[in-house]
């Protein structure tokens, strides 16, 4: 999961047909319930006022500009936060609660809610998004670890999703401010599941060398292009390429170089992300090492000895949910 400034953020006929089959806002009472609440003290300094929006902002070279689309729905991949220690700050301004059953989206106003359904199970639940993020591969939200355990993807590092806007009862807004869950939607059918699965992007193939890019940074008063929500029918969602920036520290999981690679280190990059929690949440299931990069926190892996090794690494990070990952060779 990979992040910027928090502090800037304060269909048509056929997708209706497929709303219509399953995604409804129901509750469906053969859903097995999970862990107990979290807590009900948290309606204390959590509010759904203001709405934040927020500016432009790039990460990886690529501009992302927060939109209010209440008709938003996308299907991509979904990962989740790991083991963040509590309170940790949402880019809202929110405490964040583990097991609360919250998300990060890239462009969605804060906060948000949404239903997010699990591709290959057709569990639906609803979600409150109050931070930002992800900037990995085709991820379109990263869920709390008491979301991915409500939808039942905490297993995996990435699984297909859709995720849906919608506006619920007041009642379940205020549930979900106050750290508990909502019953679980009504599954979606397999009719629909497979017309849904076929929307998902394909994973990026892993690439050797980026090209190179800027350093991640808020957007500056020239204007820049800008990428927004997309707008049914959803479009495959392309990897952005990561920004190369120099070492400063070796690397604790180094593999001994070569003469030629210690002239030019071959190491693999798995993210960068907004807060050094997360990025070292990553670096531990990864073998990695966290450096700081402007406002973002980078996970790399390597040296390596050539590029063999590392693209096995990558496929190493791909299978374990970071199909970013990318090979950087330095100056």
């Amino acid at each position: 999961m990979q992040w910027v400034d928090r502090q800037n953020w304060l269909g048509y006929a056929a997708a209706l047909a497929l709303t219509g089959c399953g995604m409804v806002d129901g509750r469906s009472d053969s859903q097995p319930r999970l862990s107990a609440p979290v807590s009900a003290a948290l309606s204390d300094v959590v509010s759904d006022t203001p709405v934040k929006i927020g500016d432009p902002y790039r990460v990886n070279g690529v501009t992302y500009t927060p939109l209010d689309d209440p008709a938003y729905d996308e299907t991509g991949y979904a990962s989740w936060y790991g083991e963040e220690r509590s309170g940790n700050t949402t880019a809202n301004g929110e405490p964040f609660r583990p097991l609360a059953i919250a998300a990060a989206h890239r462009t969605l106003p804060l906060p948000s809610y949404v239903e997010v359904t699990a591709l290959d199970t057709g569990r639906t639940i609803l979600v409150r998004v109050n931070d930002r993020g992800p900037f990995a591969g085709n991820r379109v939200i990263d869920l709390s670890r008491g979301a991915a355990e409500q939808l039942g993807v905490s297993g995996a590092g990435m699984a297909g999703v859709r995720v849906r806007r919608v506006n619920p009862s007041e009642p379940e807004k205020g549930q979900l401010r106050s750290g508990m869950r909502v019953p679980a939607r009504m599954d979606t059918p397999e009719t629909v599941l497979a017309e849904l699965r076929k929307r998902l992007p394909a994973v990026a193939a892993p690439v050797s060398t980026p090209a190179a890019a800027p350093t991640p940074e808020p957007i500056a008063a020239t204007p820049t292009p800008s990428v927004k929500p997309p707008v049914r029918p959803i479009p495959a969602v392309n990897t952005p390429s990561p920004a190369p920036i120099k070492v400063e520290k070796p690397l604790s999981s180094a593999v001994k170089a070569s003469p030629q690679a210690s002239a030019r280190p071959i190491l693999v990059q798995i993210g960068a992300y907004s807060t050094k929690q997360r990025a070292e949440d990553a670096a531990k299931r990864l073998g990695g090492v966290v450096s700081p990069a402007g406002k973002l926190w980078r996970v790399r892996t390597g040296p390596y000895a050539n590029t063999a090794a590392a693209r096995n690494s990558i496929e190493k990070a791909s299978a374990s949910g970071f199909p970013g990952a990318r090979i950087v060779v330095n100056d």
